[in-house]
């Protein structure tokens, strides 16, 4: 195996918890690898089912999408079969976060019209608040999508980021936007930690440099402290 693998993705051309042989290709992946996690991408539609929950407790690093926490939004927005409905998968994912003590990531994606709205993100920010995820990834469209549908603009996306109180939010940053930082005093600074744990990139982009300056002082006199989560560095408020 090459020795500068830190992650191995299991994804697919569709979802892939549908694959018949997922138990036997992840325990002989994991009897394969060392030192290397094991990351599956799904969209979640299947976790409300026992079967499946037992197989995703032998992968590492489990990512799970959930764009929506309203039936209208999800049915709009994801387009599922009718078999599928959002209730029975945000059941399934806090029933396999009670016994899952891997890393659990959530994804949400963003869209012009669906969910970029304040209310649907408050809808999601109960129901993250119960399932507790390590981490969760927030973005817009980046790519010519399969539908019709538009991405929001980045400050958008910080804005509704803003709406999930307390969890570890990372947000996709795309490599072309223009920053704008801003000035934080300490006492800002430990209130917007409070509100919500900011990533490395977070800080990168949005701390003016004496602010960034005030970050650090705040780590050296432990006021706030860096936690790493899914990969992924962020800064928190020490209690």
């Amino acid at each position: 195996m090459h020795h500068h693998i830190d992650v191995i993705t299991l994804t697919a051309n569709g979802e892939p918890t549908l694959y018949p042989e997922l138990e036997q290709l992840i325990l002989g992946i994991q009897a394969l690898k060392t030192g290397i996690k094991l990351l599956i991408l799904s969209n979640g539609s299947t976790i409300s089912n026992p079967t499946i929950q037992s197989i995703l407790v032998h992968v590492d690093i489990v990512k799970l999408s959930l764009d929506c926490a309203t039936h209208e939004c999800f049915k709009k927005l994801d387009r599922p079969h009718a078999s599928i409905h959002i209730d029975a998968i945000i059941e399934g994912m806090k029933a396999f976060r009670k016994y899952y003590d891997k890393e659990l990531v959530l994804e949400i994606l963003i869209v012009e019209g669906l969910n970029d709205n304040p209310v649907e993100f408050r809808a999601l920010n109960t129901v993250l608040q119960e399932i507790r995820p390590d981490r969760i990834d927030v973005g817009t469209i980046d790519r010519p999508p399969a539908y019709n549908v538009k991405g929001v603009s980045l400050q958008r996306v910080i804005e509704l980021a803003d709406e999930l109180k307390g969890l570890h939010v990372n947000i996709a940053y795309k490599k072309e936007h223009a920053p704008l930082p801003r000035y934080f005093s300490k006492a800002e600074i430990l209130g917007l930690l409070e509100r919500r744990p900011q990533s490395f990139e977070d800080v990168q982009f949005s701390f003016d440099n004496a602010s960034k300056d005030r970050l650090s002082q705040l780590v050296i006199d432990k006021k706030v402290g860096v936690k790493t989560v899914a990969g992924v560095d962020f800064y928190i408020k020490n209690m």
